[in-house]
């Protein structure tokens, strides 16, 4: 491992039309678990793969579901089929409260299609009943997932990329509450933080980017920077900016058509920023717009909640760790744990405590941080890892309550 090294990460803000797409399609997911608990049908049975595309004044939303009857329709010729109806209702409502208001791209006036239909009955009854093991849940897909934490940034995260979410965090807040010039950037933004690296801590900031709508035509990139750069220095805290930093704001001019209008977005296009910014492997998997039993989403949160535990419990300073699955098994066929020389125990003892403290088959994962409730679509901008977990039991993975049963198992 290099002692002193720069590295950067990227992060895109909630306007950005890859998470238009996201958060459309997380949204669909919370839709369905939401509906399902209101009309008394049981959420285990819930199954969604949603993906959306977004372009000007436009948005497509396809995909497999298996859904409650509140959600569907007779035809005239008296078939059931999906209603299109909840499912428009809630991407409009998405568009609204990014922001979109403007002449490309509107939540009024967008037009929407619901393309949905029932989840292919070969993937169903993989997923329904393990081949390994019975009454239990097989994974939806063959797939490796990793988790990852450090002891970089007070939630375990990589500096890069906790610094460039917190950018764009906090210029969401400040324009949706429209104080003072903020309140004229548009939902559209994307960050950069390079952060430079001694005896293999972050020492200090040495690049900045950020590139963010504004909907004012007469600004240019000094306007830009007057306005953003109080939010920059306020989110980058007590990780210094040092003397000769680049800056480069609004770096090609005006920025003032944004959102799908501006390009095309898709859900999944953002798998990197979803994660580790690059400081840790990615299995390939997205997560937006899946319900639990893909693995792509619940074992990547359950591979992170035990990264994070491990260093927390002070095992290592960083931490990897892998699982990988096939469609219809339930158990993983590997788990691999990498402490990155740092650790005061071995992988090998790591990776049998992980087997004692959690059942990693997607029931198991689902169970433990109980993920089938409608607590996704706060997932889709800023990261999925390094987030409070919340009183709605979104972002449970986060939580630290694996460090004293991690202890207990490597003593026994």
């Amino acid at each position: 491992m290099r002692a002193s090294y720069l590295f950067t990460s990227e992060s895109v803000a909630e306007g950005h039309p890859d998470k238009v797409c996201d958060r459309i399609s997380d949204e669909i997911v919370d839709l369905v678990y939401r509906e399902a608990t209101k009309t008394g049908v049981d959420p285990w049975s819930v199954r969604i793969a949603c993906e959306t595309l977004a372009t000007t004044n436009r948005v497509v939303i396809a995909g497999e579901v298996r859904l409650p009857p509140s959600l569907m329709k007779t035809d005239k010729n008296g078939n059931e089929v999906i209603n299109p109806a909840k499912f428009k209702a809630a991407a409009r409502k998405a568009i609204r409260d990014i922001g979109y208001e403007q002449d490309g791209f509107h939540w009024k006036t967008a037009r929407i299609d619901v393309l949905l239909h029932s989840q292919s009955a070969h993937i169903a009854q993989g997923v329904d009943k393990a081949a390994d093991h019975d009454n239990s849940e097989g994974a939806g897909d063959q797939g490796i997932m990793f988790g990852y934490a450090c002891k970089e940034t007070p939630d375990l995260m990589p500096a890069p990329i906790y610094y460039s979410h917190k950018i764009l965090q906090l210029l969401a807040a400040a324009r949706k509450t429209g104080e003072g010039d903020v309140g004229k950037l548009g939902p559209d933004a994307k960050s950069q933080v390079t952060v430079r690296y001694v005896d293999g801590k972050p020492k200090d900031v040495v690049s900045i980017v950020l590139s963010t709508q504004h909907l004012d035509e007469s600004w240019d990139s000094a306007k830009v920077r007057s306005v953003v750069e109080p939010y920059i220095r306020e989110a980058l805290g007590d990780l210094p900016i040092a003397e000769d930093c680049k800056w480069y704001i609004n770096p090609t001019g005006k920025f003032v058509i944004g959102g799908p209008d501006g390009d095309a977005g898709l859900t999944g296009r953002k798998i990197i920023v979803d994660t580790y910014g690059g400081a840790a492997p990615h299995g390939g998997g997205a997560f937006s717009g899946k319900d639990t039993t893909k693995v792509d989403r619940s074992a990547a949160y359950a591979a992170r909640y035990l990264a994070k535990n491990v260093v927390a419990a002070g095992f290592a300073e960083r931490c990897t760790i892998q699982i990988s699955y096939a469609i219809g098994i339930a158990q993983p066929l590997s788990i691999y744990v990498d402490l990155h020389g740092t650790g005061k125990v071995t992988e090998d003892q790591v990776e049998a405590a992980i087997r004692k403290v959690m059942d990693l088959s997607p029931s198991g994962i689902r169970r433990h941080l109980d993920l089938n409730k409608p607590i996704y679509a706060k997932t889709s901008a800023y990261g999925h890892f390094g987030r409070k977990a919340g009183r709605d039991g979104s972002f449970s993975w986060e939580k630290l309550d694996l460090v004293k049963p991690l202890k207990d198992a490597l003593k026994a």
